[in-house]
């Protein structure tokens, strides 16, 4: 009887030692895709470096400073809308008609609220649109003209959709036009979870989409389970992809629901769910924080843009894979 009291007070030890609690933690994620070495020159390796950096440290400081998560997701994105590096806001992949459509979501895993946006052309920052959607409306999603007179009554900077296209995207449309393709395996998605001092996740995502897409497409971001996903008792989610396979196999909800019912690590429920996108045809990635502070940063393409940072110290930006 003695031996078996010890023999559960060691793996209830054990265990809590596993899962030992990150006072806060943020990830971040550019998008993945075919992204080699080889392809990227060293001047723009440093320039996605030094933008990783920036975003995750925006984030942290917040987080550091006792902010909330999803005043940290939320500026941590914007830091990537209002770079031309990444397929988000400013930069964004043109459609079919050479113009930008884009989409994003955000949850807070507190009270499972959420807000997303899809099809908005004109919204400078569509995430700051997601979270009042969420905040300030009685709905979940609002698209298009709708999402956009609602982000222009709340007070949002507005801008023409010139100001969303680079000449980058322009030349990657004009090529897919040629190839007659609608993706070019790059996939820009930006994303970011967090883990605040209260012990709440957030998790949001924001997108230009796919290249070349046409008859306005919307892929996984704004679908709350798809392309992201918070709940405080098991994880947050921000995912990266093609769209469509994400939205099939409800990558970010998937993830979560394997922590709440059968007890996985994030790591093993991030792969699984991966190996099912993939099995299916579809590629990409996805960043997310477990409630215990544990990060996992999982693809199944060349690379990914990602970065973590911990209040343990942990610090890390990596492209390839």
């Amino acid at each position: 009887m003695f031996k078996s009291i010890l023999l559960l007070i060691l793996i209830s030890v054990l265990s809590s030692c596993n899962n030992k609690k990150i006072d806060f933690a943020i990830v971040v994620h550019g998008g993945a895709g075919t992204i080699t070495k080889a392809s990227m020159s060293n001047e723009m390796e440093l320039a996605y470096n030094q933008k990783l950096e920036e975003a995750i440290n925006t984030g942290y400081k917040i987080l550091e400073k006792g902010g909330t998560s999803l005043d940290a997701v939320e500026s941590t994105i914007k830091i990537l809308e209002n770079s031309e590096l990444f397929n988000a806001g400013k930069g964004s992949v043109l459609s079919n008609e050479e113009i930008v459509e884009m989409d994003a979501s955000i949850m807070n895993g507190n009270n499972l609220n959420a807000g997303a946006i899809s099809g908005v052309r004109t919204i400078k920052n569509p995430i700051s649109a997601a979270r009042l959607v969420m905040e300030k409306s009685d709905h979940v999603f609002l698209s298009g003209i709708g999402a956009e007179s609602f982000a222009k009554s709340k007070g949002l900077e507005i801008v023409n959709n010139e100001y969303f296209i680079t000449q980058r995207r322009l030349n990657s449309l004009l090529n897919a036009k040629k190839r007659d393709t609608l993706n070019d395996n790059k996939f820009g998605t930006v994303g970011c979870v967090a883990l605040d001092k209260l012990g709440n996740i957030a998790s949001g995502t924001s997108t230009g989409g796919m290249t070349n897409k046409k008859w306005n497409r919307i892929g996984d971001v704004p679908i709350i389970g798809a392309g992201t996903y918070a709940n405080n008792n098991t994880c947050g989610i921000s995912s990266t992809g093609w769209g469509e396979f994400f939205i099939r196999n409800v990558v970010a909800y998937d993830i979560s629901s394997q922590i709440e019912y059968k007890n996985l690590s994030i790591d093993i429920a991030a792969k699984n769910t991966l190996n099912k996108v993939k099995n299916l045809g579809g590629s990409g990635g996805i960043v997310g924080i477990d409630k215990y502070g544990n990060i996992v940063m999982d693809f199944n393409t060349d690379g990914m843009y990602r970065a973590l940072k911990k209040s343990d110290g942990s610090f890390d930006i990596k492209i390839y894979r």
